[in-house]
This record gives structure tokens, C-alpha cells and sequence, in this order.
């Protein structure tokens, strides 16, 4: 018997129905990737925060500390991206001078010198969140952070008007570990180049970890001026909540970059 036009399409809407949902099996993420405005995302929607690491221990004070942060981040859910970038592991240089960057008719806030590090720089200038990590030695953030943030800030820059302007402002997290204690604490941390950041891309957030353990197993190591039990006693009373910090502005800030 025929089919009648009102029989064809119930079938075929049913039919479309359900391939439709064969294909969101196939691909749950198409499931997922909807936002508020019930328009799927893209890999263009997704909000992505850059983790630089200088510190050149991969599992100690630092690399912990933004471990933590990233937890938090990724807990928020999968609208958030978050990249870490370990700076001792990449061949790179400070600012060469080259002054590409101020060119006429050419000026570019993002630095142009290329090498390994450009990729980051070009990564950060489309990034939602900014988060830079540095154990603090002789009272400074390590010679590979300030490298780093030369050839970050510097394009920034502009010499018609002493402007600080970056591709996007963004929230920012310094995280800093350090051997000191609050009471005595001579660090000048990221120093003047804190203030190209608070210019360029906004007020960043501080968190700092005092007098942190340098090592494991002080009984191997000529650190007769430090205390191994009293170190052990801080970190006990304090390393947990320091961690909880990190943990909770990797929430934060995923959640100011979310939809």
C-alpha cells in the first residue's frame, strides 16, 4: 500500500532523529560542545590558559605549585584549555634588540624574533588567561623567566608614548616559591617587569610559597645554615594550604574564562 504524505514524513523525520543521535554516540563531544546559546562550539570557543613554568626543577616547589593550578583550572570543565610551557626545556633567548618590533609601518606587539620560544609568544598574544611560575633566586625570578618576559613585554612597548599595549588584556597569576619567610622577605620577585604586566594586561593576582624545602634529604647537602627539622615543620603547617591556593585561582580564573 502506498505510503501517504503524512505517513512519509513522520518516517522520515524519525529516520533523521535517529541518525542524528548515532551520531552523537559516534562523537559525544558534538554533545557536550554546546554553549549557552545552544550553538555548537568550536575549537575557536574553547578558552585556553597558558602555564609558564621557569623553574628548572620538573617536580619540586614551582612545577607543583602550577600543577595544582592547572587541577584546578581543569576542574571547572572541559570549556578550558590549559597549556604548560616548562622554559628550561626550550632553546630560546632574551630580547635581541632587533627592533623589528618598532618598525614603521611594520610595529608588531608581539616580539618577531623567531626561535623556539615564538610559538609561546604567539600562543599568549590569543590566550584568555596568563599564568608564570618562578622560584626566586638572589631575590629575582630566574634568568630564563626574565628572558622570557623581555621578549613578552617588550613589543608591548610603544616609544611614541611610553604605552604598555598588548593583543588582548587577560587575567594574570604570579606564583612564586622562595626560601624566605614573610618576616624576611627581600625579594624583588618579577620586579619592574611586574609593572609592563599590570600596564599591558591587567592587575595580576600574587601567590607566593615561603620558605620552601630546596631539597629532600638536607643530610647530603652543605645547608648547615638551615634547619632541616624547622624546615620540615613549616612545610607541614603551611605546603598544603599553599597548594590549596594554586588550586583555587586555576578555578578562578577558568571560570572568568568561560562562557
Amino acid at each position: 500500500m502506498a505510503m501517504d504524505r503524512r505517513g512519509f514524513l513522520k518516517k522520515s523525520v524519525f529516520t533523521l532523529g535517529s541518525l542524528a543521535a548515532i551520531s552523537l554516540m559516534e562523537n559525544p563531544l558534538m554533545a557536550y560542545d554546546m554553549n549557552k546559546s545552544g550553538k555548537k562550539k568550536t575549537q575557536r570557543d574553547m578558552k585556553k590558559i597558558i602555564i609558564i613554568d621557569g623553574g628548572p626543577r620538573r617536580n619540586m616547589n614551582t612545577a607543583q605549585m602550577l600543577q595544582k593550578f592547572a587541577e584546578g583550572a581543569k576542574s571547572v570543565g572541559n570549556d578550558v584549555e590549559v597549556k604548560t610551557v616548562r622554559l628550561y626545556d626550550m632553546d630560546y633567548k632574551g630580547c635581541m634588540s632587533c627592533m623589528a618590533c618598532k618598525l614603521k609601518g611594520k610595529a608588531s606587539n608581539v616580539c618577531r624574533f623567531r626561535d623556539a620560544l615564538s610559538p609561546v609568544l604567539d600562543e599568549i598574544a590569543q590566550a584568555d588567561g596568563l599564568v608564570l611560575g618562578s622560584p626566586i633566586y638572589f631575590g629575582e625570578v630566574t634568568g630564563q623567566m626574565r628572558s622570557f618576559l623581555e621578549r613578552l613585554s617588550f613589543p608591548w612597548l610603544s616609544y611614541n608614548d611610553y604605552s604598555m599595549t598588548a593583543p588582548k588584556r587577560m587575567p594574570v597569576v604570579l606564583i612564586e616559591t622562595m626560601n624566605g619567610i614573610p618576616e624576611r622577605n627581600n625579594s624583588n620577585g618579577f620586579g619592574t617587569m611586574e609593572g609592563c604586566i599590570t600596564r599591558a594586561l591587567g592587575e595580576p593576582q600574587h601567590i607566593v610559597a615561603y620558605n620552601t624545602c630546596q631539597v629532600k634529604d638536607y643530610s647530603r647537602y652543605e645547608l648547615g645554615g638551615f634547619s632541616e627539622e624547622a624546615k620540615h615543620q613549616w612545610r607541614d603547617a603551611h605546603w598544603e594550604e599553599d597548594l590549596q591556593k594554586a588550586y583555587d585561582a586555576g578555578r578562578q580564573m577558568a571560570c572568568q574564562s568561560t562562557f
